[in-house]
């Protein structure tokens, strides 16, 4: 090719750049967020439980309040038609359905449905199943049941695509993440991890069982149940993105079914969760791991989405953050990866 024809070849590619560059730029633009209150049967304790459904509208969204929760989205707002991917956010322990809505509106003014769930027996207002079968084994069950839901809801099932599915999580709701994709908890684990820390709030009720001659039993009952609802890996989940996970009773062997994209974020100074019995203590053992991201100076509840003043002064000890750490600068940190993270791994096109 000589110069003048790679000169005329190189202005007809600017031209075509041209004409397309405005239809590029609407593509990949935040659309308005809608969203519904959805109501989701739960296999485990019978009955239903909560949760809402976040999807792209073209109507511009606008701030709702929801009891302390500010929302970007507006009610009941006719979503955008057409199949779009889905992203199920599991809350951590004694949390909420709206506890991660910055992350659901980000990701659905980003062309994503994003449903959201209240576990049964483990949130704000119950945490009366907290070490029970019924939740430790039973939050991975609820987050497929989740997914079933929509999928059978004529609502919402034309405009999921069964194919792109992925999961969120954060704390418990990591801990649920990773079972989904695929992970099986040992929960004999939780003995090592209190031998070396016994001071651990969470450790007092085995080291009673201990003391009774109990603590196995206990233990080798919740590894018992842990199918005893179905299975909890979902093939049809594709990937999970997973924050300052409880993830202390995986090993080698409880990973090595992990056959999908994880995405690990954990807090620097996360004294819940300590990050070396946790999210580090995983992120060698996962063959599909596809990033690790740390927060400097962060402690665990830096992952719940920043507070509104009234939240801030009815719960300060989780929306508090330690100096250094700025928890809306976090977020958009947050957000941005977990756009990208499920736009690679579910396939979905930036244009």
């Amino acid at each position: 090719m000589n110069i003048r024809s790679r000169c005329a070849l190189a202005s007809r590619m600017l031209l075509l750049l041209l004409l397309f560059a405005p239809a590029v730029a609407i593509a990949q633009a935040a659309t308005g967020v809608g969203f519904q209150a959805v109501t989701i049967r739960d296999p485990v304790n019978g009955g239903t439980t909560p949760g809402y459904v976040f999807y792209p509208s073209a109507q511009a969204s606008k701030i709702t309040w929801h009891g302390p929760y500010e929302l970007h989205a507006t009610p009941d707002a006719p979503p955008i038609a057409g199949a779009k991917p889905l992203v199920v956010i599991s809350h951590g322990h004694a949390g909420s359905d709206l506890g991660h809505h910055d992350l659901a509106v980000y990701l659905a003014s980003h062309g994503f449905m994003v449903a959201t769930l209240e576990h049964p027996k483990d949130n704000f207002h119950d945490t009366s199943g907290v070490g029970t079968a019924a939740v430790l084994d039973g939050r991975p069950i609820q987050v497929k049941a989740a997914i079933d839901e929509l999928l059978n809801d004529p609502r919402w099932k034309t405009l999921i695509n069964p194919n792109r599915i992925g999961v969120a999580g954060f704390s418990a709701g990591g801990y649920a993440a990773l079972v989904v994709a695929g992970a099986v908890p040992h929960f004999d684990l939780f003995i090592g991890y209190c031998r070396r820390h016994p001071k651990d709030p969470d450790c007092g009720l085995l080291e009673k069982l201990e003391s009774e001659g109990t603590a196995t039993a206990a233990l080798a009952a919740l590894q018992a149940s842990v199918d005893h609802w179905g299975k909890p890996a979902d093939p049809r989940v594709k990937a999970a993105f997973v924050m300052a996970p409880l993830s202390l009773v995986f090993d080698n062997a409880s990973l090595a079914h992990v056959d999908r994209p994880v995405f690990l974020y954990y807090g620097q100074d996360d004294q819940v969760l300590l990050p070396q019995e946790n999210a580090l203590h995983i992120a060698p053992l996962i063959k599909t791991l596809a990033g690790t991201e740390m927060i400097p100076k962060a402690g665990h509840y830096v992952f719940l989405s920043p507070c509104s003043p009234r939240l801030a002064n009815d719960a300060a000890d989780i929306c508090k953050d330690p100096p250094g750490v700025d928890r809306v600068a976090a977020h958009r940190k947050i957000n941005a990866n977990a756009l990208a993270f499920f736009r690679k791994t579910l396939g979905v096109a930036t244009h």
